[in-house]
């Protein structure tokens, strides 16, 4: 019915989108005075005075200074609440479980990593789970009620038509058939789950390298090696969420892995993942390699190799480079993506000397060219583009001033 809530076009609907445009501005551009929101949205100044009386009502905006040297109303400046809402994120992996909380505007206010060693976990999933996100809500000076979302990133991926997690045998405790339901049980709060790189290529897109691209595809090397499809703008997740489990990928160069789920690895892991290359290093006369983790050791010696111009270094990183562009030739092939993003400690480390020798390659080995470049973000990138997930979602249900 014409002018009912809801109805396209209607006074209600077009000022909640504007209230979610100057809302959007306020969180990319910080605080803004009632001029400038008005100037970007193309509002008059009384809307757009009107807008801001209405959301700061809301409790979504607060007025916070002034602009300097500038008297009146006119120089009041406001900015998005940050106590708005708040949003958590976990990354698991089968050591640890890191947690992270963070306010409307993608500030982090808590964080808390909970170890979780050995193949036999002390505690259920469920009770990780909690105990990692009530550490971070802690740090946060909040209370579990208070986070409005939480986005659980994972290796592998949970099967939509199944609910149980496949593609990572390696994560202990996380199999059973009925977890879903126990972390329904034991959260108040909705919660997603995600691949967890596809949450790096979240990262990217939002924050990242791969702002602006509709068509990526993610290579991400650290403790597996693993890719995320973006297409459209759109994660490409596959029938049973397994799209971008190329490490299970049969490649030349490496022995035809079978079993692969058993093994939990296949050609192209064991062709260019990182515990590859302390190996590599070895094969071609390296002594000096690093003792610990394999991703760490493999980090390190990728990042050493880039800033020591040595004849072995320099082998160690072409071979490297041609063992990418194998199966990344694969995945061009086929996607035709606009963007490849390298990202992961093991590919990050060696910066623009081993993106150079990768693109080099590629163009050898694919009839498509993409552009490769180096990921942005370093810092947790998992656990930062679970953050942005949950944000996203928060932000359409908490901002929507047309309900």
């Amino acid at each position: 019915m014409a002018g009912s809530a809801g109805t396209p076009g209607t006074p209600r609907v077009l000022r909640a989108m504007n209230d979610r445009a100057a809302l959007d501005l306020l969180l990319e551009h910080g605080p803004l005075s009632r001029t400038r929101i008005g100037k970007l949205t193309g509002l008059s100044k009384p809307t757009a005075s009107q807008l801001l009386a209405r959301l700061e009502a809301a409790g979504l905006v607060l007025a916070t200074g002034t602009t300097e040297g500038r008297p009146g109303p006119g120089a009041q400046l406001y900015e998005v609440n940050p106590a708005a809402a708040y949003a958590a994120g976990l990354d698991v992996t089968p050591e640890r479980i890191l947690a992270a909380v963070a306010d409307i505007t993608g500030r982090t206010v808590g964080s808390y990593e909970l170890p979780t060693p050995g193949r036999r976990p002390a505690h259920p999933v469920a009770r990780q789970v909690t105990d990692a996100l009530d550490g971070a809500v802690k740090a946060a000076g909040l209370a579990r009620d208070d986070v409005h979302r939480l986005v659980i990133g994972t290796p592998g991926a949970f099967d939509p038509n199944t609910g149980r997690l496949r593609y990572a045998s390696h994560l202990p405790g996380w199999h059973t058939p009925a977890l879903l339901d126990e972390l329904a049980a034991a959260l108040p709060m909705p919660v997603e789950y995600e691949n967890d790189v596809n949450l790096v290529a979240l990262a990217e897109q939002r924050l990242g390298a791969a702002r602006g691209h509709e068509d990526f595809v993610l290579l991400w090397n650290e403790g597996g090696l693993g890719a995320a499809l973006v297409l459209g703008g759109r994660l490409h997740r596959g029938w049973t969420g397994g799209a971008g489990e190329v490490g299970f990928l049969p490649v030349p160069g490496a022995p035809l892995v079978r079993q692969v789920t058993k093994a939990n690895s296949g050609g192209y892991q064991e062709l260019a993942g990182s515990q590859a290359i302390p190996q590599l290093a070895r094969d071609i006369g390296m002594t000096n390699i690093p003792s610990g983790p394999y991703a760490e050791a493999a980090a390190t010696l990728v990042e050493r190799a880039a800033g020591e111009d040595t004849v072995l270094n320099r082998l160690l990183l072409q071979t490297y480079a041609t063992r990418l562009a194998t199966g990344l030739a694969s995945l061009v092939s086929v996607l035709d993506p606009e963007l490849v993003v390298l990202s992961g400690a093991s590919l990050t480390s060696g910066g623009e000397v081993l993106r150079a020798l990768v693109q080099d390659e590629l163009e050898e080995l694919a009839a498509s060219r993409p552009r490769l470049v180096v990921g942005d973000v370093r810092e947790h990138p998992v656990l930062r583009g679970a953050l942005e997930s949950a944000l996203a979602t928060t932000r359409d249900e908490v901002f929507d001033t047309s309900r």
